[in-house]
């Protein structure tokens, strides 16, 4: 079914249509009312960069399951390679009995991650988990507690994870207490940032580091942990400078210097990892979603010395690098690679912000458009201020979703549009896409 898709939008029923509403009243019964909900549809099958939901409506995804499906829904080899894999068995856990398909996945991590040094992995279920992981490594390996975090920053939704998160609501409100030793430090965010955005890279150092010397003492610091793009927080860009600056400073004083590529590896920002666009080697890589075209997986990848630092036992976990989402990050990492999907990302942030720009003419309510690859956000505001515009946002989100396009939210604010497409989205969906999204800011601004 997945592969007769047609990837153009259609709408059958309005949405949602009278299958998913009922499905709905299901979802509320059933379903914990903790679980927020994009788009009220039920899908039904998903390929490329459409959704089917159960009505008939055809739905074109800019959220790729939170930038998740990088390759596309259902891709014909991560597809072929999970079919061969959950033939063959489906779980032994490989400190119990090991198999290839870990090991190779393990492979391409080291051979892909930025940095000329040996490197080592460990493959995990999550995002958040592979977060954890890489804490309590950096930990172990330095003999230090301090971890440094920065504003508007997301790293998960379990207790250390929260702690390591910026936003309160709706991640962390009621939920402490969290757990201790970290430290969170100002981002230069340059649409919000108040001193001179001519120096705004050299001042944030300054300020970042002062604090570390200052309030925690760097001897104390076992790791720094960043989202090159931040993801939730709005896809705030770091400025040129900060990152690389960062990470001389972590070396200067023997701290892991840890880049949380969880939303923005993979190809997304028309690298294969956001870091590479200033040449940052990290001592430790975390990614997962885009890793493993939709199946559960994540992984830790950093120096060797520092993986092998932990004794043996001490890492592991029952599920973590699973057979078959093994197999389907080999088929998403050969996707990529065939299909040249790194250049893709590129030739999708032209059309972005052709676009975005062209309606920030008109709007002045986008405040901001930001971004690389298939990684870019818009800002909205009030007119004339940069007062945050959630409202208008609700409204744009609103529309978008009643015409059959899927768009996702996120920013501290509450303000900001984010897009993520498969980068196998083609120029004339995604360019549908945008023209729904004009429509929304013409009948709602």
């Amino acid at each position: 079914m997945t592969e007769e898709l047609a990837q153009t939008r259609h709408l059958a029923t309005e949405i949602p249509g009278p299958l998913s509403t009922a499905a709905m009243q299901r979802r509320k019964d059933a379903v914990s009312g903790g679980l927020g909900m994009a788009i009220p549809v039920i899908i039904k099958c998903a390929s490329g960069a459409i959704l089917e939901d159960i009505d008939g409506n055809r739905i074109i995804d800019l959220g790729s399951g939170i930038g998740v499906t990088t390759v596309g829904n259902s891709a014909p080899r991560v597809v072929a390679r999970v079919q061969e894999a959950v033939a063959a068995f489906t779980h032994t856990n490989f400190t119990t009995a090991p198999y290839m398909g870990y090991i190779e996945v393990c492979e391409a991590l080291n051979r892909m991650t930025p940095g000329s040094f040996a490197k080592k992995s460990i493959l995990q279920n999550s995002g958040a988990e592979a977060v954890e992981n890489a804490i309590k490594i950096a930990r172990h390996y330095t003999k230090r507690q301090a971890i440094v975090v920065f504003e508007h920053a997301y790293h998960g939704r379990t207790n250390l994870t929260m702690a390591l998160t910026a936003k309160n609501i709706p991640y962390k409100d009621g939920f402490g207490p969290f757990a201790s030793e970290i430290y969170r430090m100002p981002l230069p965010y340059a649409y919000r940032w108040t001193g001179n955005p001519e120096t705004i890279t050299e001042d944030a150092l300054k300020i970042v580091t002062t604090k570390i010397e200052k309030e925690i003492g760097a001897h104390n610091v076992a790791a720094i942990i960043i989202e090159p793009i931040l993801g939730e927080g709005g896809f705030i860009v770091p400025p040129k400078g900060f990152l690389p600056g960062l990470q001389s400073f972590a070396t200067d004083h023997k701290i892991v210097f840890i880049a949380d590529e969880v939303q923005s590896g993979f190809a997304r920002t028309g690298d294969w990892f956001a870091v590479n666009n200033e040449n940052v080697e990290p001592d430790m890589i975390v990614t997962a979603k885009g890793i493993a075209g939709g199946l559960p997986l994540a992984a830790v990848t950093a120096r060797a010395e520092i993986m092998d630092s932990s004794h043996v036992g001490g890492l592991g976990g029952t599920y973590g690098g699973n057979p078959i989402a093994c197999a389907a990050a080999l088929g998403s990492i050969e996707t990529i690679e065939q299909e040249n999907l790194v250049e893709r990302a590129r030739h999708i942030e032209k059309i972005l912000f052709t676009a975005l720009r062209a309606i920030a003419a008109k709007h002045p309510e986008i405040g901001d458009i930001r971004g690389r690859g298939a990684m870019v956000a818009i800002e909205l505001v009030k007119a004339g201020s940069k007062d945050p515009n959630p409202e208008l946002m609700a409204k744009v989100i609103k529309y978008c979703q009643s015409k059959g396009v899927l768009i996702l939210t996120a920013g501290s604010y509450g303000n900001v549009i984010r897009f993520l497409p498969p980068l196998v989205i083609s120029d004339a969906l995604l360019n549908d896409a945008l023209g729904v999204l004009a429509e929304a800011f013409d009948v709602s601004a």
